[in-house]
């Protein structure tokens, strides 16, 4: 007689686990997302480290906010709204932050994209990296998850117009990179 098997327990169970405070069903539900949350991060901040810092930033948040999801939609939706508001207000804060230091000549807070030299080849991650901070926001946004001029629109709080010049942007910046 074989021993019973102890049933598989769903996402469900180990949100509400963890939301009682199980650290265990917790860190399950961050080896189950960590490396969703981390790339979606990566192509926000093309930046490794901005990448880390914000996946740590996302689950710190998600463990404090964890009894507020409701099951309305699947966990990795609702943590891929957390991801992108948490790393869309940290650059929101930094933007203001620079803005009260010194203003860009051109009243734009987008840094110029790095120049890349002739006869180096790029990557599509690399490229996406490279380009100017709004372009990429609305880059990732738009074509690799999916959103919306107007809603990226509202979650950037630009005009959809701005949403669809930086959308161009990106595309011919893209181009640009990737022919080299």
């Amino acid at each position: 007689m074989c021993a019973p098997v102890a049933p598989v327990r769903g996402v469900n169970d180990l949100v509400a686990r963890a939301a009682r405070g199980d650290r265990a069903a917790f860190e399950a539900i961050y080896a189950r997302e960590a490396g969703r949350v981390y790339a979606l991060c990566l192509r926000l901040a093309g930046n490794r480290q901005r990448a880390e810092d914000y996946t740590q930033d996302v689950f710190v948040r998600c463990w404090e906010r964890l009894r507020t999801f409701r099951g309305d939609s699947a966990l990795s939706s609702w943590l891929h709204r957390l991801t992108v508001n948490v790393v869309f207000e940290d650059q929101r804060t930094a933007r203001r932050r620079e803005r009260r230091v010194a203003t860009a000549p051109d009243g734009l807070p987008d840094a110029p994209a790095p120049a890349v030299e002739p006869g180096d080849r790029m990557d599509l991650e690399e490229a996406i990296a490279a380009l100017p901070p709004g372009a990429r926001r609305v880059f990732v946004l738009h074509d690799i998850e999916g959103y919306g001029h107007a809603e990226i629109a509202e979650l950037l709080g630009i005009a959809p117009g701005t949403s669809k010049a930086h959308l161009h942007r990106a595309r011919r910046h893209l181009r640009e990179a990737l022919e080299r």
